[in-house]
C-alpha cells in the first residue's frame, strides 16, 4: 500500500521531498522514545556502523522512489527485492563470509531475471530500471549492517540513527526540489510515513525473533500487491518477460536467502 501511495504522491511531488517527509514524520514519531531514553539511550559506540547504514538506507529509499514515479510498479518493486541476491557479494567482500553453491546458483537464477526485467534487447529498456536495481543494492547494505548493529545496538537507538542520517541526507534535495505541497497529498505523505515507521519496527522485530530464512522469503508477496495496485490504479499489466523475470528473482532470492543466513560472521 505504501508503494502504491508513493507513486500517487510522485505524481504531484518530487519523490525528494516524499523520502524528507516521511523520515521527518518518522523521527517525531519516535520523539517520545528520544526524550524518555535521553543522552543515555542514543549514546553508541558505532558511529560509523550507523552512519553508512543510514546512506544505504536513505539512497535505498530514494532510489526505489524515483524508480516508481518513472516505471511500472511492480518493475520497481522486484528490483528492489533483488537485495537478497546481492547480500552474498556485501557479506563475503565486508565479512569474507562464503558464497555455498546453492548460494551461486540463486544469485544467477535471480540475476537471469533481473535481465527479463530490464529487455536488453528491447525498447521499453530505461536508465530508470537501472535506478530501481540500485534500490536493491543499496538495500542489501543497509541489511548488512543492519544486522551488525543488532549484535551490539537496541532497535530504537537504530532507528534514532537511521531516521536522523536520512532525515539529513534528504534535507538538501527536498530544498532544490521545494514546490507547493496540494493538500491532497498530505493524507497520503502522513500514511506513507507512518507506514514506513510501523515497517521499521517490525522489521527490526521480526529479525530478533525468526530466523531470516524464515522472514526473507515473506518480503516477495509485496510483489504481488503491487502488480495488483499497479493494474488496478495505473493499468499497468506485465508483459510475459516480466513475469518470467518475477518467477526467477524471487526463486533465486528465496535460494540465495536459504544457502546461508546473511548475517555478519563473528
Amino acid at each position: 500500500m505504501a508503494a502504491a501511495a508513493t507513486k500517487y504522491l510522485t505524481a504531484l511531488i518530487d519523490a525528494s521531498v516524499v523520502v524528507c517527509i516521511q523520515y521527518l514524520i518518522c523521527l517525531l514519531t519516535l520523539t517520545p522514545w528520544i526524550i524518555q531514553s535521553g543522552v543515555k539511550g542514543i549514546a553508541t559506540k558505532v558511529p560509523r556502523a550507523h552512519l553508512i547504514r543510514g546512506l544505504a538506507g536513505w539512497a535505498c529509499f530514494y532510489t526505489y522512489y524515483v524508480a516508481i514515479s518513472k516505471i511500472p510498479l511492480m518493475d520497481a518493486s522486484l528490483l528492489r527485492n533483488t537485495a537478497p541476491l546481492c547480500v552474498p557479494f556485501f557479506g563475503f567482500l565486508l565479512f569474507r563470509n562464503r558464497i555455498g553453491v546453492l548460494g551461486i546458483v540463486g544469485i544467477l537464477v535471480g540475476f537471469a531475471g533481473v535481465m527479463f526485467i530490464l529487455k536488453p534487447e528491447g525498447a521499453s529498456i530505461s536508465l530508470w530500471h537501472g535506478v530501481g536495481f540500485l534500490s536493491g543494492v543499496t538495500l542489501a547494505l543497509s541489511m548488512i549492517y543492519t544486522r551488525e548493529l543488532a549484535h551490539t545496538e537496541p532497535s530504537n537507538r537504530i532507528l534514532f540513527y537511521y531516521f536522523l542520517i536520512s532525515l539529513l541526507l534528504s534535507i538538501p534535495l527536498a530544498l532544490y526540489k521545494a514546490e507547493p505541497i496540494p493538500f491532497t497529498a498530505l493524507p497520503p505523505l502522513l500514511f506513507v510515513g507512518l507506514s514506513i515507521f510501523i515497517t521499521m519496527k517490525l522489521y527490526n522485530h521480526a529479525y530478533a525473533n525468526a530466523p531470516a530464512s524464515t522472514i526473507a522469503p515473506l518480503t516477495y508477496f509485496g510483489v504481488i500487491f503491487a502488480g495488483v495496485f499497479g493494474w488496478l490504479f495505473w493499468d499497468q499489466i506485465p508483459d510475459a518477460k516480466s513475469l518470467v523475470g518475477m518467477l526467477l528473482i524471487v526463486t533465486g532470492g528465496i535460494m540465495a536467502i536459504l544457502a546461508r543466513p546473511f548475517h555478519p560472521e563473528r
